[in-house]
Formats: C-alpha cells, sequence, structure tokens
C-alpha cells in the first residue's frame, strides 16, 4: 500500500522560511534527496504533490496548498476517513510538523497521540475521524541551559514566534535536522514505526 508524508505548513512564499513551515521543508527535502521529480500541482486535493520510491514501496508526499488549520481536507484526499475497527489507511499517513515542546535540534516519532494544540494536526484528525497515523515533530524551540524547550509563553508571542523566519545559524542547525527527518521517514517506511521511535526518540 502506498505511503503518504504530509509536510505540515503554510504555502505563500512569505512563509517559506518560517518555524512554522519546518515541517514543510523537511518533506521538500525528504522528495529532494529520493528523487521525486518536479512536484506537480493537484486541484482536487489543492496540494503539491511529488511521487517516488523509498526501496520499493511507493510514497507520495503532500504538500497542502491550504492554511495550516485546513490541513485536513488534503489528507482526507488520499487517506479515506476511518471506518470504525478499520484504520489501516490512516496508519501509513506520516504527518511532519513543527513542535514546540521540543528544542530546536531535535525530533521525536510518535503515533496515535493527541494534536497537543498544533492545528494543523488538530485539522487531520478532525477530518480521518482518528488520530492513529504517524507523526515526525521538529523542535523549534529555543534551548534552555538546562538544554530543555524555551518555549514563547501567551498566543500572541506564540504566534509571532512560530510565524518568525529561521535565523541564519538556525537554518543551518536545520541541515542535520532535516537528514534525521528523512533517515526517520525511511526508517517507518522500510521498517516500521517502533524501530524509528527506538531509534530516533533518544
Amino acid at each position: 500500500m502506498t505511503w503518504v508524508i504530509i509536510g505540515l505548513g503554510n504555502p505563500d512564499e512569505q512563509y517559506a522560511r518560517t518555524r512554522h513551515n519546518a515541517g514543510r521543508m523537511a518533506v521538500q527535502k525528504f522528495a529532494l534527496l529520493y528523487d521525486f521529480g518536479e512536484w506537480k500541482e493537484d486541484s482536487k486535493s489543492k496540494s503539491f504533490i511529488g511521487r517516488g520510491l523509498v526501496e520499493r514501496s511507493v510514497t507520495v508526499a503532500v504538500l497542502p496548498n491550504t492554511y495550516m488549520n485546513k490541513t485536513g481536507s488534503a489528507a482526507a484526499h488520499y487517506i479515506k476517513p476511518a471506518r470504525p475497527g478499520s484504520v489501516k489507511g490512516a496508519e501509513k499517513l506520516i504527518a511532519v510538523y513543527d513542535d514546540l515542546d521540543l528544542p530546536l535540534g531535535t525530533i521525536k516519532v510518535s503515533f496515535d497521540r493527541g494534536s497537543g494544540g498544533h492545528r494543523g494536526i488538530d485539522s487531520i484528525m478532525t477530518a480521518l475521524k482518528t488520530k492513529k497515523f504517524v507523526r515526525i515533530r521538529i523542535g523549534i524551540s529555543p534551548v534552555s541551559a538546562k538544554g530543555v524547550a524555551k518555549k514563547p509563553e501567551g498566543e500572541k508571542d506564540v504566534e509571532k514566534f512560530i510565524l518568525g523566519e529561521f535565523k541564519a545559524d538556525e537554518m543551518a542547525q536545520l541541515k542535520s535536522v532535516f537528514k534525521r527527518v528523512s533517515e526517520a521517514l525511511k526508517t517507518i517506511i522500510m521498517e516500521g514505526r517502533e524501530i524509528a521511535m527506538n531509534r530516533f526518540n533518544q
């Protein structure tokens, strides 16, 4: 069965280098690494899509053309909403996105979790009627002296931070982060999510 990888973010050029687009940027790097070719606009799913093989597994990379809180419409085009007792389709979905609760430089693989208040994940869960899909969370918060995420407080400060652009030194750090995301994606597809969690959630 085909794997679907969705990179969460906002489509306009003004958001291209913002922290809230970390997931979208990571999936773009992954598609480039595996030579998915040019992105093609798909009007039905309102997304740019790329198709390719990860080893022998057919994989579709999806970059929604909708804003973050409408991500679910693109996901639902490729993964049909779950019927009671059947979520196998959703289990082939991997959502890649930014996470304020993780420090920059880290990633975490998870499955069947809540949204943590992330509007893109909320949208996917609502559209698919399940939370049983894989996530790769990319840390975007500054690191405190104790090595933990030092995230902004208050709705206005959070919005300003996530819609702010990565600094030059942060972009440099993201190169290794995106490499790890690509490795995690390959591991999930080829070896399974449990192995990926054990390998990358250190």
